[in-house]
């Protein structure tokens, strides 16, 4: 009966030692992601759920638990002849170690609301990660996921619904033993499931997908990481702040120049690769666009990390705003410039790239010093919070309408209207010159 149960696929000692970091890495990940969610304290996972409610009733950890619960259900899977691997022992022997040994350095969520549910909502993105991380690993499923399609299999139901009638059935006994449930449950409920659905994908995906895993897992680094004995503590988000910020001038027409530069930065950045190679192919083969594309973009993103050094130096010496005023001028001319030499000669649209690159991003940081400057000490870093995150919101519009309006209207136009952002930017920072100080 167990030969049948247990399938293992051998293919040598160095392929086995791989899969086993890659699937360790995952369940770090998923050990993390649940001490996440158990700090936001906003309710966790269905299985935490039930999980948590047992170290209220015996004394064991956290830890301890998920392992006890891990070894039951494995024990139901064998006994429904689930197929398992040794990923499932794996799984159900290591999760809960990592749980209690990471416990300690992830830290607690604010009390604030607005700060829990961003936590929460990042502990449910780091465990979707997790699961694609060790899915792909093809080792077995997790117990919990075995018994998802056991049920499947023998109730003749598909995966989802299987999922969920579980799922209810444990936060159900969980909430019934006082396990935390909250809207951390249901948020925990939706999000993993589509983000399940695209785990094989996210596990064998291309380049930007492993790129982007690869940042998840550098976020989560940080949680390994504890302050210093001398860091000071900021104050929470005071929400007055959003009543602030539209009702003191110099703040508000602060907040107009750096939409303005947000409209323009991030959309710049994300696809003049692509614009720079449609126009390089009018004039020369596909193959030495693209490339030639790549290498524009390189320098252009790279070279505003000089003259961000420099706008500074500038601020400083003939004011924020007027050096604001200046770097958004040279870039919005050199949106309009690019979109003028579009499908002309490559060496004049690669150097006008060049200077858009190099004049797009350094009035950034003036910004958030204007706002700093017209703040209430006590409100000021609320205010820059609240400031980048409205430059951030307007971000993911104009990067995903970019390549929908330029196929509609050409690239062009498009490069052309992000000179709209500069001369709104321009025209507050004028009206904030004309405030008496």
């Amino acid at each position: 009966m167990l030969k049948h149960i247990f399938v293992i696929r051998w293919n040598g000692w160095r392929q086995f030692l791989r899969d086993f970091l890659i699937i360790q890495l995952g369940f770090v990940l998923f050990a993390i992601a649940i001490d996440i969610m158990v700090q936001a304290d906003l309710g966790t996972s269905p299985w935490v759920v039930l999980e948590k409610a047992l170290t209220l009733h015996f004394p064991i950890t956290l830890g301890l638990a998920t392992i006890v619960v891990a070894v039951v259900i494995t024990l139901i899977d064998v006994l429904l002849r689930q197929p398992l691997g040794w990923g499932t022992i794996a799984n159900m022997l290591s999760i809960g170690l990592w749980v209690d040994w990471l416990k300690p350095f992830i830290p607690a969520a604010p009390p604030g609301w607005w700060i829990r549910i961003p936590y929460l909502l990042l502990g449910t993105l780091i465990m979707g990660f997790a699961t694609a991380v060790y899915v792909g690993v093809n080792a077995g499923a997790g117990p919990r996921d075995s018994l998802m399609l056991a049920i499947s299999r023998i109730a003749k139901v598909s995966v989802r619904v299987a999922r969920t009638l579980i799922e209810v059935a444990v936060v159900l006994v969980g909430w019934l033993l006082g396990g935390p449930v909250g809207i951390g449950t249901l948020i925990f409920a939706l999000g993993l499931l589509s983000l399940l659905r695209h785990a094989p994908a996210a596990a064998e995906g291309g380049p930007s997908r492993r790129a982007s895993l690869a940042a998840l897992l550098s976020g989560g680094l940080v949680f390994l990481v504890r302050l210093g004995p001398h860091h000071g503590r900021a104050p929470a988000f005071d929400p007055r702040a959003i009543l602030l910020a539209w009702t003191n001038r110099r703040v508000r027409l602060a907040y107009a120049g750096y939409l303005g530069h947000m409209w323009e930065l991030y959309a710049m950045w994300a696809w003049i690769a692509a614009a720079a190679a449609a126009s390089y192919g009018a004039s020369m083969p596909s193959a030495e666009a693209e490339s030639l594309a790549k290498l524009t973009a390189f320098l252009a993103i790279g070279s505003g990390a000089v003259t961000s050094v420099l706008t500074g130096l500038a601020g400083d010496r003939i004011g924020k705003a007027e050096a604001a005023s200046l770097a958004m001028a040279v870039s919005g001319a050199s949106a309009v410039l690019v979109a003028l030499s579009f499908g002309g000669p490559a060496w004049l649209t690669f150097l006008l790239v060049l200077v858009w690159g190099a004049s797009v991003v350094p009035d950034s940081a003036q910004f958030s010093a204007l706002v700093a400057d017209a703040a209430p000490p006590e409100q000021a870093g609320s205010l820059m919070t609240l400031q980048t995150a409205l430059g951030f919101a307007l971000t993911f519009a104009t990067v995903q309408a970019v390549p929908g309006l330029a196929q509609a209207f050409g690239w062009p136009a498009v490069l052309a209207s992000l000179a709209l952002g500069p001369a709104l930017g321009i025209a507050a920072m004028l009206r904030l010159r004309a405030l008496a100080p």
